[in-house]
């Protein structure tokens, strides 16, 4: 079985669970639209395949067997113009929950990391910007990935500037029950943080930034290989950016949070088919 195949078979079994629709059929029955979960895989497949809606639909229309994991036909598949418009009727919460299930496809350690990046808005056009005020070019991206298995557990997404430590709180919150230590590098060097993680029963890993002796010390204790874990959300960073891309193709800020999460979970399933447990 291609490694296609068992994506899909594992993106299609997930969506089911996320929407809750088994035993629908995915294709639309007497004027019917179409199931929310066949609609998930398609869009998962077409972050997998790296391509437009249009491309991804025309390549999907060469791959019967696919298709058939879904439920579709080639004939069945929709416009590219549907599958934006379902993509702005899914809520975040469907990719959220999603996003969950990825993870959990793998076994997790408890010892997370956390860091961000920078992803591209797609370049738009100079009228475009001037219409809709469309000035910031980046979205600011803060993941949580188990150090073990390197799966994502949780992201966040901003245009806005907020600090690290304000937005690694709020990470390390959603996920502190699952969580028995954080690693972070010194741009989330926050002591309340630090008292918020312990009181949560979480480890900090977060290095002092070295002023006075004391900041040394605290350095000193903490194990330089636990320490070394946090580079790992760099290297998932990088992967991520690599085999799905660099830049979100949406453009209403919502949508592209969505999209970010959405292209977490196709990482975390990529994952689990190519490294299963």
């Amino acid at each position: 079985m291609s490694k296609i195949s068992r994506f899909t078979q594992r993106v299609v079994t997930l969506a089911k669970n996320a929407v809750g629709g088994r035993g629908e059929a995915a294709a639309p029955e007497g004027g019917g639209g179409f199931a929310d979960y066949a609609v998930v895989s398609l869009h998962c497949l077409r972050v997998y395949l790296e391509q437009s809606y249009r491309e991804a639909l025309d390549w999907l229309s060469e791959m019967p067997h696919i298709l058939a994991e879904i439920g579709l036909e080639p004939d069945e598949l929709p416009d590219h113009s549907t599958l934006v418009k379902w993509f702005d009727r899914l809520t975040m919460a469907v990719w959220r929950v999603l996003l969950r299930l990825s993870a959990q496809e793998h076994e997790p350690s408890g010892h997370a990391a956390i860091d961000s990046t920078y992803f591209d808005r797609e370049n738009a056009s100079k009228h475009y910007c001037r219409r809709t005020n469309y000035r910031v070019q980046t979205l600011k991206t803060t993941a949580l990935v188990d150090t073990d298995s390197q799966a994502v557990l949780d992201v966040h997404c901003t245009t806005e500037k907020r600090h690290d430590t304000q937005i690694g709180w709020q990470v390390a919150l959603r996920n502190a029950g699952d969580l028995h230590s954080l690693a972070a590098d010194k741009g989330y060097d926050w002591q309340e943080l630090r008292e918020k993680l312990r009181d949560e029963g979480v480890r900090p890993l977060i290095k002092h930034r070295e002023f006075r002796p004391i900041d040394h010390a605290h350095n000193a204790r903490i194990d330089a290989a636990d320490y070394g874990q946090r580079a790992l959300s760099g290297t998932v960073f990088s992967t991520i950016k690599r085999t799905l891309g660099h830049a979100v193709r949406a453009r209403a800020w919502y949508r592209e949070f969505r999209e970010i999460v959405l292209m977490c979970s196709v990482y975390n399933i990529k994952r689990s088919v190519t490294h299963p447990n």
